[in-house]
């Protein structure tokens, strides 16, 4: 059975980092997420530890590391919090989200082709 897929911002912080390259000690988590965002290394040994609760991240102890693993990927994960937006700020209304999201967006040249690429395969 897949876990369900609700994680906070913070969490998410660690699992791009954990997707990045897995799998992440936690040494390695911690030192990066010090460094990047100046939390506390039991902040986020909380963050790791609710993750394996919540079955995102699996653990294994090798020797004295505790290695983790992502359970879900990052496309499913953005996935289901795109879809969980969308209903919550656009009424489940996918296109009013789009418009909203082009139109306050800045696009280099190869985005907008690409951009106008995909809407004429959906156009077809």
């Amino acid at each position: 059975m897949k876990p369900r897929i609700r994680i906070s911002d913070a969490e998410w912080e660690v699992m791009w980092l954990v997707w990045e390259k897995p799998p992440g000690t936690a040494s390695e988590i911690t030192d990066r997420l010090v460094e990047k965002k100046g939390w506390g290394v039991r902040t986020i040994r909380t963050l790791i530890e609710r993750l394996v609760k919540k079955q995102m991240l699996r653990t294994e102890v090798d020797g004295k590391r505790y290695l983790y693993w992502p359970r879900v990927t990052k496309e499913e994960c953005v996935q289901k919090e795109s879809r969980s937006f969308q209903e919550r700020v656009f009424g489940g209304e996918p296109a009013a989200m789009l418009i909203h999201l082009v139109k306050q967006t800045e696009f280099s040249p190869e985005e907008i082709q690409e951009l106008q690429r995909i809407l004429s395969e959906k156009k077809d």
